[in-house]
């Protein structure tokens, strides 16, 4: 953890405050309580899961496609925290799929839902075939899963947002900004609530987690330079779910209170600290060619070659916001937290028709990218995506 904070120059952990004064309060939400938690076996999910199996639920069902990321999860929990009385299961299923539907039949209701299945990766939007899984995951199934914890009656549902979701320059982002009106628009006596996020560092298949495999791999370091994004650690992301989901009213955005000016970091510079962390001397040099070349040279040396570039593949962005001046954003009820009360729908439009406009392009088997992202700008006015022809998977 301290490693960490310190890659991203922070002191400190967040919420340490916030989660003094309600501690009690999460405690008695939780305790005896049968809670689900969906994608529970990615990096921001297994923090959740590892949070609420604290607090002594009744129930503690998780659910991820990831096989072999549950298996990793159990053997963390039964290691670090043991066991407790209620009824835990771990389940390789795809919220999507019919086993889900049977799964949940059986089992609902729950009294709390988290949801952070997600695609997030913006390289995941350059086809439309992987924009198609992107669109279903982040809002079809948030819709689906959603409408069944409506109708089970559920006290809260929560789903995982993204600071990507604030004027999104990416589909990705845009994706979950209509999930956060679908959110809005959902009518019932089930709070809903949400929480963007900051990059969570080391999370699976981020650029700092990537960092670690070149180094294992013995290969040369590779990031934008003019990129700068929040960082907060796998912990820190638990807890800003927990506290959204438990404290959060109907129709409210969490978020962590960052400072700009101290706390937006460029990849380039972490990648740096991170080499510094390691023993070894971060080198720059001007090409992909000449860091692959130059590793067999350096490495030895406790050197290590760093190829850092202007960004220009689609759908990047300068920084990352949490809000917009529009926003009516509470600075008063948490120490480290920011939260917006009510989520703008500043389409104008029922999501529903979004939803039944994909389904049916789904359904013709059918598609092209062009017509998804026009449903796309069509229910997300505010996304300025620039098409660039440029993309994550042709770079190192």
């Amino acid at each position: 953890m301290n490693e960490i904070l310190q890659l991203v120059g922070r002191e400190k952990p967040l919420f340490r405050e916030d989660l003094k004064e309600t501690s009690d309060a999460l405690k008695s939400a939780i305790e005896g309580k049968r809670v689900l938690v969906i994608g529970g076996a990615g990096s921001i999910g297994q923090n959740v899961a590892k949070e609420v199996f604290k607090r002594n639920p009744a129930v503690l069902h998780v659910v991820d496609i990831s096989e072999n990321n549950l298996v990793e999860l159990v053997r963390d929990i039964r290691s670090s925290l043991g066991y407790i009385q209620g009824d835990t299961a771990f389940l390789p299923i795809d919220m999507g799929s019919r086993e889900y539907e049977s799964f949940w039949n059986k089992n609902a209701p729950y009294d709390y839902i988290f949801n952070l299945a997600a695609m997030k990766h913006v390289r995941s939007e350059k086809d439309e075939f992987s924009l198609m899984r992107m669109i279903k995951t982040n809002i079809l199934y948030t819709q689906k899963t959603l409408d069944l914890a409506i109708k089970a009656g559920a006290k809260k549902y929560f789903a995982v947002s993204t600071d990507k979701a604030e004027s999104p320059a990416n589909l990705m982002g845009a994706t979950k900004r209509i999930m956060e009106l679908c959110l809005s628009q959902h009518g019932s006596q089930t709070a809903v609530s949400t929480a963007r996020f900051a990059n969570v560092a080391f999370s699976d298949g981020s650029l700092l987690h990537g960092f670690g495999e070149r180094l294992n791999k013995r290969q040369p370091l590779s990031a934008p330079k003019d990129v700068k994004r929040y960082f907060m650690t796998g912990p820190e992301a638990g807890l800003l779910c927990l506290f959204s989901a438990v404290l959060g009213n109907d129709d409210e955005i969490y978020f962590p209170n960052l400072n700009p000016e101290e706390n937006l970091i460029t990849f380039s510079q972490i990648a740096e600290r991170y080499l510094e962390q390691k023993g070894y001397e971060p080198v720059r040099v001007d090409s992909e060619d000449e860091a692959r070349a130059r590793t067999e040279e350096l490495i030895p040396q406790g050197k290590w070659p760093c190829y850092f570039f202007e960004s220009d593949t689609s759908g990047e962005k300068p920084f990352e916001e949490f809000y917009s001046a529009k926003d009516n954003v509470d600075w008063d009820r948490h120490h480290d937290l920011g939260v917006i009360r009510g989520i703008s729908p500043e389409s104008g439009k029922d999501v529903a028709q979004f939803i039944s406009a994909i389904e049916n392009l789904a359904a013709s088997g059918d598609w092209s990218k062009s017509q998804l992202v026009s449903l796309i700008k069509d229910y997300c006015p505010t996304l300025a995506h620039v098409e660039t022809g440029k993309y994550l998977d042709g770079k190192m």
